[in-house]
C-alpha cells in the first residue's frame, strides 16, 4: 500500500505496536469512533491492506471478540460508558454505524461467509429507512474521552454504505 511492504521496518514497527497495543479481551482501541469497535475495525482493515497474514493468533482472537458482542438483532453497539468504565459497555440496542464498523472488521479478517457477517448485513439492510438513510441517536464520535462525545452526522450514511457495499463486493452479489 503506497509503495510499502510488509517487510520495511515501519510498517513491522506497526505491526508490533498493534501487537502490544492490543488489550486483554482482543479489541484496540480507536481515537475519533467511540473506542474499541471503531478500532478494531481500523486495526483489521490496515492489516488486511498490506497484505498481512489474516489467520495470524492477533487477528482472529479479535474478529471472535467481535463475533462475540454482536447483538440479537444482527448488529452492534458501544456506548461512552466504555470510557467510564474501563471495559466495553453496549448501548441498550444496535447502531447502524458501529454495526457497519464491525461488519468491515470481520470482513478484512474473514471474509463475508460467517454467520456474524451475514446477520450484520442483515440488519443494516432491515434498518435501511424509507428515505434510503439510517437513524442514528446515539453517539458514536469521540471528541474528549469521557468528557464530550459528537453524533457525527455523516457516519450513519457513509460507514453503512462502505460495509453494505463490501458485502456485495465480497458475496458477488
Amino acid at each position: 500500500v503506497f509503495g510499502f511492504t510488509k517487510e520495511e521496518n515501519i510498517v513491522r514497527r506497526a505491526i508490533d505496536y498493534f501487537a502490544y497495543t492490543q488489550t486483554s479481551f482482543h479489541a484496540w482501541s480507536g481515537r475519533w469512533g467511540i473506542i474499541y469497535i471503531y478500532g478494531t475495525w481500523a486495526v483489521l482493515a490496515g492489516l488486511r491492506a498490506i497484505e498481512f497474514n489474516m489467520n495470524q493468533e492477533m487477528v482472529q482472537t479479535a474478529a471472535h471478540w467481535l463475533e462475540q458482542i454482536q447483538r440479537s438483532d444482527g448488529g452492534w453497539s458501544e456506548s461512552p460508558d466504555t470510557y467510564k468504565f474501563g471495559k466495553f459497555e453496549p448501548y441498550p440496542e444496535s447502531v447502524p454505524s458501529q454495526t457497519a464498523w464491525a461488519l468491515l472488521g470481520l470482513m478484512a479478517a474473514r471474509g463475508a461467509e460467517s454467520d456474524a457477517v451475514h446477520r450484520g448485513a442483515d440488519y443494516l439492510v432491515r434498518t435501511l429507512s424509507d428515505q434510503g438513510d439510517w437513524d442514528e441517536k446515539y453517539f458514536t464520535g469521540t471528541g474528549f474521552p469521557s468528557h464530550f462525545y459528537i453524533r457525527y452526522h455523516g457516519y450513519r450514511h457513509f460507514f453503512p454504505l462502505m460495509a453494505i457495499g463490501q458485502y456485495k463486493k465480497l458475496c458477488n452479489i
